[in-house]
């Protein structure tokens, strides 16, 4: 854990200092479990943290995921099962939105860690659409790549009221896939997304969603439990982001 002291100092002198003019968002969303890339790491009740930091196009995030259900005996309640650690660099080119990055995982249980480096594409279309692609490669211990694309529609309701409606499908190469348990490379997973969040103010945000997701070929992603494949499909929680 000595590695994440001097990202979070980094994250808050960037937040703090009027000379270098960032701006901070501080987030604390609340979900029914924790899935990641349709892998269940938790079925219980997490609470999931972060700081996001942004200064011009360079950003620094810190976030975690905290346990408050256990996991069978893989995972104890009241602990932060994972911490990640982003450092990334933002910028467009005309409506093409890009966003290079590396984040390191920390997995203060168990012990280990990993690191992966990131593009991320994005690009608004009509009507409230927008079309995203992600191309993540562990360069450490999975030495495996994992990208994804992803369909978005936003959409302001009423005054301060928004909704998100989104889909995304993903391949994951046979490294990505063996080290989570699967045994071969495929098309790896979806999601089928919608959330509405509510401008409380200027700087308070509230949100609430719901996700669907599940494995689309049983060989990448089968199920699973314990972070080795599917075991919820159905998963959602309330989240509070301050902006200053």
């Amino acid at each position: 854990m000595k590695r994440l002291i001097p990202v979070i100092a980094l994250a808050m002198v960037l937040a703090s200092s009027p000379v270098l003019a960032a701006d901070a968002t501080l987030g604390l969303d609340v979900n029914s479990a924790y899935v990641w890339r349709g892998i269940t790491f938790n079925d219980g009740v997490v609470a999931q943290p972060s700081l996001d930091v942004t200064n011009g196009s360079f950003g620094v995030n810190v976030w975690g995921n905290y346990d408050i259900d256990d996991y069978g005996d893989t995972l104890d309640d009241n602990e932060f099962s994972e911490v990640d650690l982003t450092v990334y660099y933002g910028f467009n080119v005309q409506s093409l939105e890009i966003s290079l990055g590396v984040i390191e995982y920390l997995f203060p249980a168990a012990g280990g860690s990993t690191h992966e480096a990131y593009v991320s594409l994005g690009l608004p279309l009509l009507g409230g659409f927008s079309i995203g692609t992600d191309f993540y490669y562990d360069f450490d211990e999975v030495d495996g790549y994992y990208v994804d694309l992803g369909l978005t529609y936003d959409r302001e309701l009423f005054e301060h009221l928004r909704i998100e409606v989104g889909a995304r499908a993903a391949y994951a190469d046979k490294d990505f896939a063996v080290y989570y348990g699967g045994t071969d490379s495929g098309f790896y997973d979806y999601t089928i997304s919608l959330s509405a969040s509510y401008a409380a103010t200027q700087a308070l945000t509230i949100t609430a969603g719901i996700n669907y997701t599940d494995s689309l070929d049983d060989d990448a992603l089968p199920d699973g439990k314990y972070g080795t494949g599917v075991d919820t499909n159905t998963y959602g929680g309330i989240g509070l982001a301050y902006a200053f």
